[in-house]
């Protein structure tokens, strides 16, 4: 059974990392007989396995994982099958010192950890590709297989390389790119500082210097750092798609992992699977994961994704390790579910005895079984899992489209701009955060994508953007779109050099302004904003001094030299409009303005909920809304619905409100 017919069944799938290489075969059974109590019926293995699958090149030993796949076969237990690739065994270094990765400053990074190759290898290349082609030719027809999971977390600790055969590669991809030494020349803005390159060879990787880097240098460093990381991927989908067809891949994303653009990589993907790990001490954790959901589900175009790894209780990695209260991790896989996953899985099932993640949360313990709590809630949780497959089909109704684009972040966040405290993350935060306390739900947009089915768009931040997607944006509210773009966007184009014309001059005629000069306040500085309705309220880290050129103020500033000038503006386009954020403002006043726009937009929440409760619709193949209403708060809550229904977790009637426990949760099928 491949994972496409897995996902178009009416079920949800429970697991997790399963690594049965660190334990003796005679606790195998143990864990079959665990695994079924608790409902689980898919597992991840062999992800950090190379050096048991081959202890010297070209020796393979295959005989316990043949083992231990019949054996969860036998049990009704499916298999996410790592290619082995992640952690190459020591042998490899050994070998060939020159396939380890090198950093910015000239240092090897050494075998000991994980993840130490470099990304351009022809040594690891070729090795990993022997063991993919091995993998994939013994275990095409085995009945447990049903998708593969390709290398681990590409990029997590090793992102890029800047060793003589990566600085090759950097010059062929550079060639590929630009063809002529003119073209590149002009893109880089090669006149500054006297770095015009008259051959290729020339040029090397954005090593350490003396003093800022070039900056296109810089982004297209990063361009080809995630082209690598794809191109190794790709590499072993290619064997795998060769040897199995009929089996879909997978390779587990990190949600807003900077080093790699996930939504190119997204369209080599057949499901897409997230790694997600909030922290339980961050009073914004909860929405901070249910962003990272919802970018999963939005690099899918709305497709089932896997929950790959999440932890029980704590990681190890933090300075502390704050664990997961009672019924918070219930709830955190409740919320992926919500928000599209059809597939929760953690790291790990077993917890180490050895390495440096034995203080790593595990779904069974060091305590054990016996008298765990952590054990109580995975059996529960997994055998309340098992009920809840009719609404695996159903897909999650959003309300708000919101643009992200990972070219315009590496560029934001060079060095050298304004302010280095205006990052691609805090401005990503102060937009989606107040939605997600309105319970206004945001599918992720790029630059690809359609952005007509929403009514309303959010812009963040979109420092860098080109004439295409400029054109798209003005074209979707010249049709009808209403759309709200923060500061210090549509300021470069895709060379990373300015868009003269008066800032942002790309969206200068849809905004109806001019920006004359940027204000970065100090830190700790704030200014005051009056709105037009008298209202006050405090703003920082930003202020633009804004010329008006057909756009109204809803909001100006009371203080500095820039006294009375826009801060904020609004300005009708054709047949839609176009706000303007030229400051950052509090949560409370931004959720306040947000709420606003997204009313002009005709946009409103579907219901009012209580401080710390998320609602989230899905909606079935037969248009029946499912609401899932979840309690982030550890207090007893009342959330009044604008449905009636069955609760499909408890059985019980929902008249319209609905009690929830601490870090309760319901799921109300309307009625």
């Amino acid at each position: 059974m491949t994972l496409q017919n897995i996902l178009n069944q009416p079920r949800i799938w429970y697991g997790g990392d399963y690594n049965p290489e660190q334990w003796p075969e005679e606790l195998w059974p143990e864990d079959m007989r665990l695994m079924q109590q608790a409902g689980v019926n898919l597992v991840s293995v062999g992800i950090f396995s190379w050096a048991h699958l081959e202890p010297q090149p070209g020796q393979y030993d295959f005989g316990w994982l043949d083992r231990l796949l019949d054996l969860l076969h036998a049990h009704g237990i499916y298999v996410c099958l790592a290619t082995a690739t992640a952690s190459p065994p020591p042998w490899l270094a050994h070998r060939h010192p020159d396939s380890l990765p090198v950093t910015a400053d000239g240092v090897t990074l050494w075998p000991g950890g994980r993840q130490a190759y470099c990304l351009h290898s022809p040594a690891y290349m070729k090795a990993a590709a022997a063991l993919v082609t091995r993998i994939a030719e013994r275990y095409q027809d085995h009945p447990a297989l049903a998708v593969w999971h390709i290398n681990n977390e590409y990029g997590c600790h090793v992102s890029e390389c800047f060793c003589e055969t990566s600085a090759a590669a950097f010059r062929k991809w550079l060639y590929e790119r630009y063809g002529t030494l003119d073209a590149l020349n002009a893109a880089w803005g090669t006149a500054f500082w006297s770095q015009r390159y008259g051959q290729w060879e020339e040029i090397n990787p954005p090593r350490r210097a003396p003093t800022f880097a070039n900056p296109t240098q810089q982004l297209d460093w990063r361009r080809f750092s995630s082209d690598s990381l794809i191109a190794l991927h790709d590499m072993e989908a290619e064997i795998l798609r060769r040897v199995t067809p009929q089996t879909p891949l997978t390779t587990n994303f990190m949600g807003f992992f900077k080093p790699a653009d996930y939504r190119q990589w997204a369209h080599h993907e057949d499901v897409i699977s997230l790694d997600t790990y909030p922290d339980p001490a961050d009073d914004f954790a909860a929405a901070q994961n249910a962003a990272q959901c919802d970018l999963t589900r939005s690099l899918g175009d709305g497709r089932p994704w896997m929950l790959m790894e999440q932890t029980s209780s704590a990681v190890n990695w933090r300075p502390r390790n704050v664990l997961k209260a009672p019924g918070q991790m219930r709830l955190w896989s409740l919320q992926a579910v919500a928000r599209g996953a059809n597939t929760v899985m953690f790291f790990q099932w077993r917890a180490a005895k050895a390495g440096a993640e034995k203080f790593h949360g595990a779904l069974v313990p060091h305590v054990g079984v016996e008298n765990s709590r952590v054990w109580r809630e995975v059996a529960a949780l997994g055998n309340e899992l098992q009920e809840l497959g009719p609404l695996a089909r159903s897909r999650v109704v959003a309300d708000v489209g919101m643009l992200v684009d990972w070219q315009s972040w590496w560029a934001l966040e060079l060095d050298s701009k304004p302010s280095t405290a205006v990052t691609f993350y805090d401005r990503l935060a102060s937009f989606y955060g107040p939605l997600f306390a309105a319970n206004l739900t945001v599918d992720f947009v790029f630059t690809d994508s359609d952005f007509a089915n929403y009514k309303l768009l959010l812009i963040p931040n979109l420092y860098l953007v080109d004439d295409a997607t400029a054109a798209k944006i003005e074209a979707y509210v010249e049709a009808g779109g209403t759309v709200a773009i923060g500061f210090f966007s549509g300021i470069v184009d895709e060379n990373e050099q300015i868009r003269l014309g008066g800032y942002p001059a790309p969206f200068r005629k849809l905004l109806g302004l001019r920006v004359e000069e940027f204000a970065p306040m100090a830190e700790g500085e704030q200014n005051e904003l009056r709105f037009d309705d008298g209202a006050t309220a405090p703003c920082d880290l930003w202020a633009d001094v804004i010329d008006l050129e057909g756009a109204s103020a809803l909001a100006t500033f009371t203080g500095n030299f820039y006294a009375g000038r826009p801060a904020i503006t609004e300005h009708r386009y054709g047949r839609g409009r176009a706000f303007y954020l030229g400051t950052r403002l509090a949560p409370e006043t931004m959720g306040a303005l947000l709420g606003r726009i997204a009313a002009a937009a005709g946009v409103t929440p579907p219901v009012s909920a209580p401080r710390g409760v998320e609602v989230v619709r899905r909606r079935s193949e037969e248009g029946r809304d499912l609401w899932f209403v979840l309690n982030h708060q550890p207090e007893l809550v009342t959330v009044n619905l604008p449905i009636s229904g069955v609760d499909v977790l408890s059985g019980a009637d929902v008249p319209g409100t609905v009690a929830l426990e601490p870090f309760g949760v319901a799921i109300v099928q309307a009625g």
